[in-house]
């Protein structure tokens, strides 16, 4: 009788682990679906502080066009050949296949064009955000791949505007975080995370792991969690 009931209660709780699961992955599915992450918030949709009028669109990355391809490389190196050194070379390669990955969402940013003067020539995209929907231990997390400013339009409060909209579709997602990855060496971008917005290292980064190894690493992964659950997994855990 005994036996009877802990295989119930066995059979009960491997059925709601594969619902939990399939729950998740839906919602996944769900997210990435969406065309544009922007149609749910109009008031991001453009930009008018700090002497800057600009505008954002959303894209992805199997539809990028040739030309954006080459201006989200060029930002990428301006950006990231210092803090990654003579490691930018092969890390390039990487970032320019994660670039164009199917699941890879972006939300571009240009000059506003019925703000521009007729003889202004400006930089067609002065930044953009890459992030994905994915799994974290078994957390559903808007994963942010880039965060990239040219440096025209750096310092005025873009940045912090478009972590506020990242952070609203991800809870629009039902996500349980956002979660990033820092190079160690990039001293004002981590100060801009933890500091400024409050972001935390997260119990899977290499230094919350195993410490002595996570000396070696050049990263820190952090995370801004949006639950309870992911907060005991991706925090506290």
């Amino acid at each position: 009788m005994e036996s009877s009931r802990a295989s119930e209660k066995k059979k009960l709780k491997r059925r709601e682990i594969l619902e939990k699961k399939k729950a998740i992955d839906q919602l996944i599915k769900a997210a990435s679906a969406q065309i544009d992450h922007l149609a749910s918030f109009p008031s991001f949709r453009y930009f008018n502080r700090n002497g800057l009028c600009l505008c954002l669109e959303s894209g992805r990355g199997d539809k990028l066009s040739h030309c954006m391809k080459q201006y989200i490389q060029n930002l990428l190196k301006a950006n990231m050949g210092a803090p990654y050194g003579s490691e930018w070379a092969a890390e390039e390669k990487v970032k320019r296949r994660e670039m164009v990955a199917p699941e890879a969402r972006y939300i571009f940013v240009h000059w506003n064009a019925n703000e521009m003067m007729e003889d202004s020539a400006p930089t067609p995209l002065l930044g953009f955000l890459h992030y994905r929907f994915t799994l974290e231990e078994e957390i559903p997390v808007l994963y942010l791949y880039e965060l990239q400013l040219d440096s025209s339009v750096q310092g005025k409060g873009l940045g912090k505007y478009l972590m506020q909209l990242i952070e609203l579709i991800a809870r629009k997602n039902r996500m349980g975080a956002v979660m990033l990855t820092v190079q160690k060496s990039n001293s004002l971008a981590m100060k801009f995370y933890i500091s400024k917005l409050r972001y935390v290292v997260s119990s899977i980064s290499p230094s919350s792991v195993d410490p002595l190894a996570g000396v070696e690493k050049n990263y820190e992964i952090l995370c801004k969690t949006l639950d309870h659950e992911a907060k005991v997994i991706l925090e506290d855990s």
